[in-house]
């Protein structure tokens, strides 16, 4: 087969053979090429152009006339049948801005918080009898006798590359050595030998991670205080295979997709291990606000890293450890696992200690992984007296009804919409998204908030759901969600999509082009609503429990904490209940992996939780598709259900008509 030299503007170049996908050959010269539905040549966001050369488009998708004249291409849906030139524009850049009123929480120690009791992994200062021609034990023998003298342990294991360094430490240490050990059921295993007795101001720390479809994030822990000493988050670097978890699944199944996936989720993961442990040694301020990170003053190294608990959705579990998901999204959708054994760091790539325990939560179902139970944990749900809701809505809304005498879940696809994906001029919640918008409804003119209180650059998930909210009440789109085209106002206008309405004008935009929300994009967000909506129902009739019974609504999850919830109840995708009935709770899934690092018991709590919920399949469900049917609309078909709606509808009217 022919080779072609492909080259990539300034990034260098790649031989590959005829038939190669554009994206495979970036790959390959090491070139990033967006693309947030996973190759399937849905989103357009994988465009590049084509200066010269023989390529064949196998779709134009996303690509009008005039862009596939100016030389522009799907690169996953674009094969090399000759040399070729290619240019690739800027790529979004995976940034969070963090705000003021965007700080995490430095979460407190869990009340009488006793390492000795609670901690799976201990350190332990040992002195052992030297040898003697009287007295020949064997290396290991003699440590085995120590430790069952000088601690109350279960019989100790060792791993073959410890076992190799046993001899030259015990000697090293002049008889005297430290052991760091993780503590089982039936036995505990050696994690660590040191030569000597480290002093206990040594930290020993862990890690609690959780990886979101979005964002990974990651907690620095000192094992033995139970301080979180710093943390640190960033976009999953998946991303650029598919903004969605069936998108990530498909681009698994393409030629080495799923060791792609594993490399771009342990690259987030260690990336962020190196950040938090320059933040503990004081390199730079915490991300938690104005809070500065506590400066240990031992020098720490990430080999004292011997703890890691890791949640995440079933997908992203999966991913994370090579194990194909494919099943899970074929009927009748099947994870292969849901209750993992421990494993340790070198076994799953991580890079700390490479005998550090690594403890993978369990998840319940295809679709509610580790990051719920851990969140139904950490939001106290599963001890609650009270029936409550909690949900966790972003890419997926996962959503758990109960109390401490019963837990049901579902799980409904809720698409990008959220985060900005599968609208024309939506983007994720970084510098220069607009987060909050507000209509005058007699003008129809908006006023913005923009996170960095920059120049817009497009629409985040909070921002599409205030802007829905608000054109809603004004009339500038009806119960239907259609764009009004009689409106009396420039900003309605016919666009390259069709009827669209302009929430900012080029010259004051960031990148100089008018930002604008069309008739598709709003159906994108309805049907997203709609969808969790739904699930919130049909999971609430499948217990004949009315949702008004629901004392409190527990709203997990890095984007639920910036919904809104008049505008959240404004457009029906939160139910109609007073304000404070509302609790935001932040990152439930990390939080629940940090009591799990911390307490064998919360550890063994989050498995009951698992075991006690009953998982309620939508798509099996006949009665979801008629809940979804019904709630495709503003708020819903039943206004009945939005009291509080109805109400301000019609002062919003009465106000129109006396100005």
């Amino acid at each position: 087969m022919a080779e072609h030299t492909i080259s990539f503007d300034h990034n260098g170049s790649v031989s590959v053979p005829t038939g190669t996908l554009l994206t495979e050959a970036a790959v390959q010269a090491g070139v990033f090429i967006s693309q947030p539905c996973g190759g399937q040549g849905r989103c357009g966001r994988c465009a590049v152009k084509v200066l010269d050369g023989g390529v064949r488009r196998r779709s134009t998708l996303r690509l009008s006339e005039e862009d596939v004249a100016a030389g522009y291409a799907l690169a996953c849906q674009t094969v090399v049948e000759g040399d070729a030139q290619i240019i690739v524009p800027d790529q979004d850049t995976l940034e969070r801005t963090l705000t003021s009123d965007r700080v995490v929480a430095q979460p407190a120690v869990p009340p009488g918080y006793d390492p000795q009791r609670d901690q799976s992994v201990r350190r332990y200062c040992l002195t052992l009898t030297p040898p003697t021609m009287d007295d020949q034990r064997d290396d290991w023998s003699r440590l085995q006798t120590a430790v069952s003298q000088q601690t109350d342990l279960p019989q100790l294991t060792i791993s073959l590359s410890l076992l190799r360094q046993i001899g030259p430490v015990l000697r090293q240490g002049d008889w005297q050595v430290t052991v760091v050990v993780s503590i089982g059921e039936n036995a505990a295993r050696l994690i660590n030998l040191l030569p000597g007795h480290v002093p206990e101001d040594i930290p020993l720390l862990g890690l609690a991670i959780d990886i979101g479809t979005t964002t990974v994030s990651v907690w620095l822990v000192e094992l033995n205080s139970g301080e979180v000493i710093a943390q640190a988050a960033e976009y999953n670097r998946q991303i650029r295979c598919g903004e969605d978890v069936i998108s990530r699944i498909i681009y698994a199944g393409k030629n080495n997709g799923q060791a792609e996936l594993r490399r771009l989720v342990l690259e987030s993961i260690n990336t962020l291990v190196e950040r938090v442990m320059k933040k503990a040694k004081g390199d730079r301020r915490s991300e938690v606000g104005d809070l500065e990170s506590p400066n240990l003053q031992s020098p720490i190294s990430q080999s004292q890293i011997v703890k890691a608990t890791i949640v995440g959705n079933s997908i992203m579990m999966h991913l994370l450890l090579g194990i194909p998901a494919e099943s899970i999204r074929l009927s009748p959708f099947v994870t292969a696992v849901n209750q993992l054994p421990p494993y340790t760091a070198q076994e799953i790539g991580l890079d700390i200690h490479p005998q550090a325990e690594v403890i993978c939560l369990p998840g319940v179902a295809s679709y509610v992984g580790a990051d719920i139970t851990a969140g139904v944990l950490s939001s106290g749900l599963d001890d609650a007296p009270e029936v409550s809701l909690f949900m966790d809505v972003g890419t997926n809304g996962e959503i758990v009804l109960g109390c401490r005498d019963w837990l049901v879940t579902c799980a409904c696809s809720a698409g990008p919409a959220f985060e900005g994906g599968g609208v024309h001029d939506g983007m994720r919640a970084t510098r220069g998204a607009i987060e909050a918008v507000w209509i005058d409804c007699r003008t129809y003119e908006p006023t913005l908030r923009v996170i960095g209180n920059s120049k817009p650059r497009g629409l985040c998930g909070s921002g599409l759901i205030s802007l829905l909210a608000e054109m809603f009440l004004t009339g500038v789109v009806d119960k239907g969600g259609h764009l009004n085209q009689h409106l009396a106002t420039e900003r309605m206008r016919q666009g390259e999509n069709g009827l669209e309405y302009v929430i900012a004008w080029a010259d004051e935009t960031w990148h100089g082009r008018d930002i604008a929300i069309t008739n598709v994009d709003i159906d994108n967000l309805i049907r997203a609503k709609g969808a969790v909506y739904a699930g919130i129902s049909v999971l609430a009739e499948s217990v004949g429990v009315p949702l008004e019974m629901a004392e409190q609504v527990l709203i997990g999850g890095s984007f639920g904490k910036y919904i809104n919830v008049e505008n959240g109840i404004q457009i029906g995708l939160l139910p109609d209940m007073p304000w404070d009935n509302f609790k935001f709770l932040g990152n439930t899934a990390v939080l629940g992996a940090y009591y799990a690092l911390l307490s064998q018991t919360a550890q063994q709590r989050i498995g009951e939780i698992a075991g006690r919920m009953t998982y309620i399949e939508l798509s099996a469900d006949n009665s979801f598709y008629e809940a979804f049917t019904s709630a495709l609309f503003l708020p819903h078909t039943d206004l009945n259900r939005f009291p509080s709606v109805a109400a301000q509808i019609e002062d919003v009217k009465v106000t129109v008509a006396d100005s």
